[in-house]
């Protein structure tokens, strides 16, 4: 039987809320666009690299239209490719420290587009003794900002090389999406002994299936069409928070009913003129 969110059985732990010494360690790994959050967390960068001067309004209306896409289709390898490859054109060159400062507008955008759902998960996790990380493609700087401000065990993102103080826009580390994120993800149970068959991971997309296949206790949120397919074949739970897509879809199907009327309305009228034409 799998182990509830919160059960105490997943982990002993002392009076802290913490593995105690010896035991099983067990963790809870968070993706975090469309799974923690509403949306993607590169639109909040591409709108400080905006105000800093380091993309145009062009680039910004664009990485706009693909965060709304996101949202409704998920993610692609493609599209992943390309979005690293980008920012690390963006960043080459860049000082360590003006990125630093972009954080906090960064935060701003994403903090209140977190599911309190999600958190509440994440933090029953942290009280039942489980590790509790965010595993995602955006920034390791991301990451561990993010990790520390809701207070988890740690965050691991995409690393940059930094060269004398500067990005260098090459990587420094495997891009954390798909078989790169399994591979930052057995780096990690390896070094925190981490046993990942007692673990949960969370996640939107099927990119992430070699990640939530690696767990004892994989959970999809508001998933792509393929993760949501494989997940009732599973019998993985599924969680849906969220509801832009969903309206949008409901308004689209209005807005065809609403012409398909007008269109049948103008026919019926076209009709009715022809036919008194004629008598």
């Amino acid at each position: 039987m799998s182990a509830q969110v919160g059960d105490p059985s997943v982990n002993s732990a002392d009076d802290g809320g913490r593995p105690s010494a010896g035991a099983p360690r067990a963790a809870a790994f968070f993706d975090l666009d469309k799974t923690m959050m509403a949306g993607s967390s590169g639109i909040f960068f591409a709108r400080a690299a905006y105000e800093s001067g380091m993309i145009s309004r062009r680039r910004l209306a664009r990485d706009a239209y693909e965060n709304l896409r996101f949202r409704l289709r998920g993610s692609t390898d493609d599209r992943a490719d390309e979005v690293r490859k980008r920012v690390g054109e963006m960043i080459a060159g860049v000082p360590v420290h003006v990125l630093a400062r972009m954080s906090p507008r960064v935060l701003a955008g994403v903090l209140p587009r977190l599911y309190p759902q999600m958190l509440e998960r994440a933090w029953a996790h942290q009280d039942a003794g489980l590790l509790v990380y965010i595993v995602t493609a955006a920034s390791q700087e991301m990451a561990d900002l993010l990790a520390h401000v809701l207070s988890f065990d740690g965050g691991v993102g995409s690393r940059s090389e930094i060269v004398d103080g500067r990005y260098t826009g090459r990587p420094a580390g495997p891009f954390n999406y798909r078989d790169g994120k399994l591979q930052s993800l057995r780096e990690l149970s390896a070094s925190e002994a981490i046993d990942l068959d007692a673990s949960y991971a969370y996640s939107d997309s099927e990119s992430d299936l070699p990640m939530l296949r690696a767990v004892g206790h994989p959970v999809v949120v508001n998933p792509d069409a393929d993760l949501r397919r494989i997940a009732h074949e599973e019998g993985w739970e599924i969680v849906h928070l969220d509801r832009l897509g969903r309206r949008l879809k409901i308004l689209a199907g209005l807005a065809g009913a609403a012409a398909l009327g007008g269109l049948g309305g103008f026919a019926r009228g076209h009709v009715g003129t022809r036919v008194q034409a004629r008598e």
